[in-house]
């Protein structure tokens, strides 16, 4: 079965490339969906409508089935080289990353059944801020694979928060670059 591994590794890598995409996306859509508050009814209402279908198509034709091809997919890498999760720290560190990576999934698809319902817990500029913790774990998740090194947590730890940080005054200047528009 070893000889199907990069295979797998390409099936998991498409994979993760679609979830990723429908992540971004979605929340992307769930900012503008909460921005159609501040629009006149009607046109408010409409948009509404149309988020929420697209929301939906979005995450159950996109995102969901490739976050389970994308957990198929690495499952069947580890069962090809189960000596990974042995023999390499870093593949710990990446699933601790990939399991908050499937929270976050989860989380998002709750924001979108509160938007659904009518329900906006959150700003759009929140949402904005929300959006960025998907890239922090997608940087953290390509490092970790492709620098294979759990051993500098120090410099990783320090570099995470140091692109978390920058993110996040990227976000704060670009909310009031839009305010003075």
């Amino acid at each position: 079965m070893e000889e199907y591994y990069e295979y797998f590794k390409a099936v998991h890598i498409i994979f993760v490339v679609s979830w990723m995409a429908g992540l971004f996306y979605g929340v992307r859509l769930f900012i503008y969906h909460t921005e159609a508050n501040d629009r006149p009814e009607l046109e408010k209402n409409i948009l509404q409508k149309e988020f929420t279908k697209i929301e939906g198509r979005l995450w159950n034709i996109i995102t969901i089935p490739a976050m389970c091809l994308t957990i198929v997919a690495g499952g069947l890498m580890y069962y090809t080289r189960f000596d990974f999760l042995v023999t390499q720290n870093w593949m710990w560190v990446k699933i601790a990353f990939v399991i908050l990576l499937i929270i976050y999934h989860f989380i998002c698809q709750g924001i979108m059944k509160q938007l659904r319902n009518g329900v906006f817990k959150f700003s759009s500029n929140q949402l904005r801020l929300w959006n960025e913790v998907a890239t922090i774990l997608l940087v953290a998740i390509v490092f970790t694979v492709i620098l294979k090194s759990a051993v500098n947590w120090i410099y990783g730890l320090l570099g995470l928060i140091a692109f978390s940080v920058i993110i996040m005054m990227a976000v704060k200047i670009y909310k009031r670059y839009r305010e003075k528009k």
